[in-house]
């Protein structure tokens, strides 16, 4: 799987991007990280496996607690493909507010046009 894909299949699961969402203000054990979950440290422990593996968590050994922090880094690809897609429907937005607006303008009848529609009937 590429980096990008990987990145979305971490991304995708909600549990994970609630821890990332915990480690964004600072690192924590895994212990501290499988607190609010209802399962079982092994089970986090794949959690933080996936996002290891995506490069969006970095996992490393203080005296005999395991700590995890968020690798900001790893979430970049993704960003810069979002912001790819963001800049496009951004232009196309403003080129359909620029035709709305054209369209506009070409539809409102003039005063004088008005007036001889009106005598006209």
């Amino acid at each position: 799987m590429d980096a990008l894909s990987q990145t979305f299949s971490a991304l995708a699961d909600p549990t994970r991007r609630a821890i990332l969402a915990r480690l964004a203000s600072g690192g924590a054990t895994v212990g501290e990280l499988a607190e609010p979950f209802d399962m079982s440290l092994p089970a986090v422990s794949r959690h933080l496996k996936v996002l290891t593996e995506a490069g969006l968590i970095e996992r490393h050994t203080e005296a005999q607690w395991r700590r995890c922090e968020l690798r900001g880094e790893g979430l970049r690809a993704a960003a810069d493909w979002i912001e790819h897609y963001r800049r496009f429907w951004e232009a196309s937005f403003d080129r359909l507010d620029a035709f709305l607006k054209s369209t506009e303008t070409d539809s409102k009848p003039t005063k004088g046009k008005s007036d001889a529609r009106r005598k006209a009937r």
